[in-house]
């Protein structure tokens, strides 16, 4: 008897965890897996004990390590996200490490870096130098990458979109067109691929009219003209016909139940005078910046792209440079470990492009892959970037635990999968309040940062004010590494006077 009432307590006990897991709302991996789900987070708690012995360090994991992850994780939730005793890093013997170089005086002001709220606007106005009638300056610097609904569940896409419009912040659509998810208050970058979903014609090819009805059917602040990303450059996407459902096809403008293959490259432009025929009229027609995201493999793109513009009569808006560490796209193993440049390489070979003709100032630059780190969006803004999208990042704060099951359908927080009953998971009202979050917290880390180097706004910091490990106790400035010429990297004086104007009348009265 006494066996069975233990066994009828521990069974009702395990009925009450599963009731209560069930009904929760804070965390999806629970509502899909209740009762085992609490194995996972029981084996987080434990897991730098275990690592001293029988894994790896908290710095050696891959794609993200625990210590990113866990920064991720703990600023999302308003945790506390500081570190003790001392680094885990080998400071001296890292190879590429960045190190910030702090100043013991600033220059002038600088803006409370502990405020939540304190202001990041982009270094620029986005559209302004081509004088588009619906230019603007971004009101966050750190905005949320592009990543489609179909590749990510609708609750995500939800969390998200509410997320950036909590924090002030931009959302990408990516390229599977505006769904009804992209529409919870945040501001949207639209973003067009090769296979123009949602703008399309039956045939696949381009629709003007049909741009210009979903443009003006949702707060679109800017296009955005998908040419490559990080994950798979130069390789076009396939959507399997089981994950068509009716709801991404009419989305999407493309049959329901039938596979659908994004191409390679673009069917209305062939080489760049073409393409920079098909910006403008975009831009003409709607009002918007208009810019091209790409990965970085062969320069002569963007040399010719350079030299067209520096005729003054055609342009792009912005360029979004993805680094080979963009990873949210399913891809062949070949794409994700050896085409196209790595974020740093890449970015630093297109500004040096645009900066050998004197342009850097009339076109925005953005940054994505892998920069959602404060250490690499440092870098990232030394280079020269104006802004940085964040993606996996961005999945964390919501709930992502990596592991990697993007591509199957089957992430069991419910992110990154089309299955009705794992997105059910995931709570997209409290979700996007740690999307939010997240985005803050490393903007506050951002001006943290740029305090230390006494300037006012990570745009200030410089490539000669970070280096760059490259051998046992030898380093070399970022300027160095990548071959930048004085005044690479910085706003020109124009801007740079705008911008310190602009930070200078956001501070409160002290």
């Amino acid at each position: 008897m006494h066996v069975r009432r233990i066994g009828a307590v521990a069974a009702a006990a395990v009925a009450l965890v599963a009731a209560r897991d069930l009904a929760q709302k804070r965390h999806a991996l629970l509502r899909n897996f209740p009762v085992i789900g609490h194995a996972r987070y029981a084996l987080e708690t434990i897991g730098p004990e275990l690592r001293q012995y029988i894994v790896t360090s908290n710095e050696e994991e891959r794609p993200f390590s625990r210590d990113q992850r866990s920064w991720i994780y703990a600023s999302a939730k308003e945790e506390n996200n500081y570190f003790g005793f001392g680094t885990e890093v080998d400071v001296e013997h890292v190879q590429g490490h960045a190190y910030i170089k702090q100043r013991t005086f600033a220059a002038g002001a600088l803006p409370d870096a502990h405020d939540p709220q304190a202001l990041l606007p982009s270094a620029k106005v986005l559209g302004g130098p081509r004088g588009r009638a619906k230019a603007f300056r971004p009101a966050s610097a750190v905005n949320i990458s592009a990543m489609s609904f179909g590749s990510l569940s609708g609750a995500a896409i939800a969390a998200l979109n509410k997320g950036a419009a909590l924090a002030g912040a931009m959302h990408n659509t990516g390229e599977g067109g505006l769904s009804p998810y992209h529409r919870n208050g945040g501001d949207v970058v639209l973003q067009i691929g090769t296979a123009y979903f949602g703008c399309r014609n039956e045939d696949g090819s381009f629709d003007l009219d049909k741009l210009k009805d979903v443009v003006a059917s949702a707060p679109v602040r800017a296009i955005e003209i998908k040419l490559s990303q990080g994950a798979k450059p130069g390789l076009g996407g396939m959507l399997p016909g089981a994950k068509v459902t009716p709801e991404i096809a009419a989305i999407r403008g493309i049959p329901v139940g039938k596979d659908c293959a994004s191409p390679s490259r673009h069917s209305a432009f062939g080489d760049v005078d073409s393409m920079l025929d098909f910006v403008e009229l975009l831009a003409a027609e709607t009002g918007l910046p208009v810019g091209v995201k790409s990965a970085v493999g062969d320069m002569g793109f963007w040399q010719e792209l350079a030299a067209l513009m520096e005729r003054g009569d055609r342009g792009v808006d912005f360029v979004t440079v993805d680094g080979s560490e963009g990873g949210t796209g399913a891809a062949p193993r070949i794409f994700a470990d050896s085409v196209s440049l790595p974020f740093r390489m890449g970015f630093s070979r297109v500004y040096g492009t645009f900066a050998e003709l004197g342009l850097t100032d009339e076109l925005t630059f953005i940054g994505s892959g892998k920069l959602g780190l404060p250490e690499n969006a440092v870098v990232a803004f030394a280079l020269g970037a104006d802004m940085i999208n964040v993606a996996r990042e961005a999945m964390l704060s919501i709930g992502c635990i990596q592991s990697q099951k993007c591509h199957t359908d089957k992430c069991p927080t419910g992110i990154a999968t089309q299955n009705p009953w794992l997105a059910r998971g995931l709570d997209p009202a409290s979700k996007s309040t740690r999307a939010a979050v997240y985005l803050r917290t490393l903007r506050k880390e951002l001006s943290k940062v740029s305090g230390a180097v006494g300037v006012a706004h990570p745009g200030f910091i410089t490539a000669d004010d970070i280096e760059i490990l490259n051998g046992d106790y030898e380093a070399r400035t970022l300027a160095g590494v990548y071959g930048y010429k004085d005044g690479w990297g910085r706003l020109g004086p124009r801007l740079a006077d705008e911008l310190s104007a602009l930070l200078a009348a956001s501070e409160p009265t002290r």
